[in-house]
């Protein structure tokens, strides 16, 4: 996969894409990753990328022409052109899956009170928003959205059982972890993960995804593939809990 991010402050990438996952995502060539610096497609010798609103008001919109400039030259065919943006679609893991589907992307970071409105109606494919509620501009955004999506890059982690088994992968939250110690202040590690049996296992962490999503996500449950009787499972537990 390719992803081209742009952006106004190209410098913030440099340490979260030099580590990690995408860092050997990277080296294994299963992802092209290139931060755009916007300033490079302004149009004059000030390199200007933002100005003051039509119609007064505070702060500054930043301009359609260096974002257009920038996505005519990225954009290949079967390119996606994504603006980050409080006002977009919010973003999960079925939008995740769907994007890792694509080959390129093109990821545009807004700033200041925004983009000027053309860009949503001449630049953009789709506009994705993180979360009800607003930062300083789309670079953090754009960090995880490219997380998210290389993390279900075939080869990208180290074996795919452990993408599948997420939260939010089934529609549940994940099961509980433990590791060593056996026991710490108290507090033992399950029996039935100890016991060998791996479809005790495999039926207990089930059961405890479901207790954890009826605890925490209730929401989710609306869309999570149930069973006749794992649905009247979470019913009981809804029911416990209130």
């Amino acid at each position: 996969m390719r992803i081209d991010i742009i952006t106004i402050f190209p410098e913030v990438f440099e340490g979260p894409f030099n580590a990690g996952l995408l860092q050997r995502a990277r080296e294994k060539c299963i992802l092209r990753l290139h931060v755009v610096d916007l300033r490079q497609f302004a149009l004059d010798k000030h390199r200007t990328t933002d100005d003051y609103p039509f119609g007064g008001g505070p702060g500054m919109v930043m301009k359609v022409d260096p974002i257009y400039q920038a996505v005519v030259t990225l954009r290949d065919e079967g390119t996606k052109v994504i603006l980050l943006s409080p006002q977009g679609e919010r973003l999960d893991q079925r939008m995740l899956y769907e994007l890792a589907k694509l080959e390129h992307l093109v990821l545009i970071c807004g700033r200041y009170k925004g983009v000027d409105e053309r860009v949503r109606e001449l630049v953009a494919d789709m506009e994705i928003s993180v979360g009800d509620y607003v930062l300083s501009g789309g670079e953090i955004p754009a960090m995880l959205l490219t997380e998210g999506i290389v993390r279900l890059l075939p080869g990208a982690m180290d074996g795919k059982v452990s993408a599948d088994e997420d939260s939010f992968q089934n529609g549940l939250l994940d099961s509980p972890r433990y590791t060593r110690p056996r026991s710490f202040r108290e507090s033992s590690v399950p029996e039935v993960l100890v016991s060998g049996d791996h479809q005790a296992v495999a039926r207990w962490r089930r059961e405890m995804a479901i207790r954890k999503t009826v605890k925490k996500r209730p929401d989710l449950l609306a869309r999570a593939a149930l069973t006749p009787d794992e649905i009247r499972i979470a019913e009981g537990l809804k029911d416990e809990e209130d």
